[in-house]
């Protein structure tokens, strides 16, 4: 019986994944600054966040980031404030 294309070809690209065992418990910290550039680090948050992306079966938001969806708490103001406070 043959294999699908697309799963032998997945199977291959895992082959070069970075992956170490431990024995539970035996585990390195996880701190990854003493192994990792701040580079690297944002490189795995940026893959990270497109598998989550990619995951949810939704597209990847674009749009200008000065209409990104966020909300600025600044530090000593309370929250309620402006709220009918």
């Amino acid at each position: 019986m043959s294999q699908d294309p697309d799963r032998t070809a997945r199977a291959a690209a895992r082959k070069s994944w970075p992956i170490r065992a431990f024995r539970l418990g035996e585990e390195p910290p996880e701190d990854l600054r003493a192994t990792t550039t701040p580079a690297e680090r944002l490189a795995m948050v940026w893959q990270i966040t497109l598998d989550a992306w990619a995951l949810s079966g939704r597209p990847l938001p674009d749009y200008p980031r000065a209409e990104a969806p966020v909300r600025v708490l600044r530090s000593g103001v309370r929250a309620a404030q402006g709220e009918g406070s």
